[in-house]
């Protein structure tokens, strides 16, 4: 606690005050001033020269003064940096101290506040306060304001901080734009909206896709605030998607805001509809606007479409390539117990088909070669999975039997994403993994094949994985239990055999960290890399398992006798070529 730490001391300019009293008022002054001497700790405040000032003027007696300030002297500030002092003479780093100090007041002012006295504030101010800009030059005070105006909506001063002008221009003149997208009030003013829109999408794109995952809820919240922010930053993420650089990430980020809003409940096709090329196209544009907002295909649509799709000049590719309409094609033609009508499903085939696979040539915004080589084939693998699929008469046996077959198929993107929501909604069922006799059943080992073919759906996979490996599954037995664990970790591990491995590491190692898995599975995950790994290694990988490995509940139990003891081989391996970061 910097601010008033010290007590004020009165000279003899306030003994003799300067008015000498007299006024019909001073009675009433007085009683006034005498009123906040008798609260606590008014020494400390930063209206103590004026109040006595006023209370001298009016005839006060100085006697009576000393007095109540004394005795309401708390020297809670004081306290504090004694404390602080303590802590830091007791090896405290002196940062440490005043983060624990900063983050406590924080957490006070959170809980205490009160908006009517805060707006009593903001009147007798009038205008921007003296002390705001020197609150928003430190993270802590700027982050209590994004919390208070998030909770205090209302309030009126907050509004005059956070939501106008003056405080969101003071943060963003001041280079600290890229915070306020967690305060969904400051994207009122253009201006300052444009500038965090901006350092916000130059973060999601330097990052990678780990950052991409970390940040990409808050950008979405910011830009689904309104109608007018996400018209503005599609449209202006829809120009970016047609640069040469970077381009198609853009158009990445612009299609998981479009979903984010999709699962917020906004109906946000029509704008993705009229920033693509539906527009000149309107009986297109009208078929898919029905469907997207009803969240569902129909034959009469998809006819539209397929006759559109099936000329000789059909519409541009991008225009059926809307993330949230090809989900569509995935639940009518993958999902369990889908009912397509049979005069209708060769349609249904052919646009997905046609959107995964038929490549076109621009020049100067003209299309001059549409490639549709690998059209028949794509076609020929989703009705051919899709009827194995689909199929409630065939059982874990009949597929086996066709595993040649769907491992032929699934080289196909779209036909792999297809079996991947397949097996997602079949293992997901209840009693699925009690009618399995086999170690592995044939709809995991699929997930394998996928994870060799498409390094991209490599986080899918790894997130179907993860959430069949918290489920708590009931109806199986204690042993039967930990057996399909480990068949799902034999998956986990032949998804980082295939290059995820960070991802599939780390989460283990939260696994250990949290206490909330069983260690002889944490054991058994261990074994199991060691066999299938060999150095070089980098260091973001060493920096993560390395730690598994020393823990006492792991190495302990997993060493081998004998001169090949692959635990210590790797511990030594760290040890002479890596140096630790705690």
């Amino acid at each position: 606690v910097q601010s008033y730490s010290s007590p004020v001391i009165m000279d003899e300019e306030y003994y003799s005050g300067g008015g000498g009293g007299g006024g019909k008022n001073d009675g009433k002054i007085q009683e006034d001033c005498l009123q906040k001497f008798s609260s606590k700790d008014y020494i400390m405040e930063p209206a103590i020269f004026n109040t006595l000032k006023t209370y001298f003027q009016s005839g006060g007696s100085p006697e009576h003064v000393i007095q109540l300030l004394s005795e309401n002297y708390s020297a809670v500030a004081q306290t504090v940096n004694l404390l602080a002092e303590w802590l830091i003479q007791m090896g405290v780093e002196p940062a440490q101290v005043q983060e624990r100090v900063e983050n406590h007041l924080k957490s006070l002012l959170i809980k205490h506040f009160d908006p009517q006295k805060a707006d009593s504030i903001f009147t007798v101010e009038g205008e921007t306060p003296a002390w705001l800009e020197q609150m928003i030059a430190h993270t802590t005070w700027r982050d209590l304001f994004y919390k208070l105006a998030e909770a205090h909506p209302d309030c009126l001063m907050l509004n005059f901080t956070v939501k106008k002008p003056p405080l969101c221009f003071l943060i963003s003149d001041a280079g600290y734009q890229g915070e306020i997208t967690s305060v969904s009030t400051a994207c009122q003013q253009l201006e300052v909206f444009s500038r965090v829109l901006r350092t916000s999408l130059a973060t999601l794109l330097d990052g990678g896709e780990e950052n991409l995952e970390k940040n990409l809820p808050e950008f979405a919240k910011m830009v689904c605030h309104g109608e007018h922010t996400y018209l503005f930053a599609q449209a202006m993420m829809s120009i970016l998607s047609q640069e040469e650089q970077g381009g198609s990430a853009v158009r990445r980020i612009g299609q998981e805001v479009q979903k984010s809003a999709h699962e917020r409940g906004h109906d946000a096709s029509q704008i993705t509809l009229a920033l693509g090329t539906a527009a000149a196209y309107p009986r297109a544009c009208q078929a898919l606007g029905a469907m997207l907002s009803k969240g569902a295909l129909n034959p009469a649509d998809i006819t539209v479409l397929f006759k559109m799709f099936s000329s000789m000049d059909p519409p541009p590719v991008e225009l059926i390539r809307v993330p949230a309409f090809l989900d569509l094609f995935m639940q009518s033609l993958f999902k369990p117990g889908s009912k397509i009508n049979q005069d209708h499903k060769h349609k249904y085939i052919h646009i997905l088909a046609y959107a995964a696979s038929v490549v076109e040539t621009w020049k100067k915004n003209k299309r001059v070669n549409i490639n549709k080589d690998e059209l028949k084939s794509t076609s020929k693998a989703i009705e051919t999975v899709h009827n194995l699929c689909c199929n409630e008469n065939k059982g874990a046996t009949e597929l086996v039997a066709e595993l040649g077959t769907l491992y032929q198929c699934i080289r196909f993107p779209v036909v792999a994403m297809g079996v991947l929501k397949w097996v997602d909604w079949t293992v997901s069922e209840p009693r699925y993994f009690q009618l399995q006799t086999d170690h592995t059943p044939v709809h995991l080992a699929l997930l394998d094949e996928i994870c060799t073919c498409h390094q991209l759906l490599h986080p899918q996979v790894l997130q179907l994985l993860i959430k069949l490996f918290e489920t708590e599954h009931s109806q199986l037995d204690v042993m039967e239990q930990l057996e399909l664990k480990k068949t799902l970790l034999d998956r986990m591990v032949h998804l980082l055999s295939r290059g995820y491995v960070l991802p599939v590491v780390g989460y283990i190692r939260k696994c250990l960290e949290k206490l909330n898995t069983d260690i002889s599975l944490i054991r058994y995950f261990v074994t199991e890399v060691l066999d299938v790994i060999a150095p070089p290694y980098t260091s973001d990988f060493v920096q993560l398992f390395l730690p598994i490995l020393e823990n006492d509940s792991i190495a302990g139990t997993i060493r081998t006798e004998g001169d090949h003891d692959p635990v210590a081989e790797f511990i030594a391996h760290c040890k002479s070529n890596f140096i630790m970061i705690n």
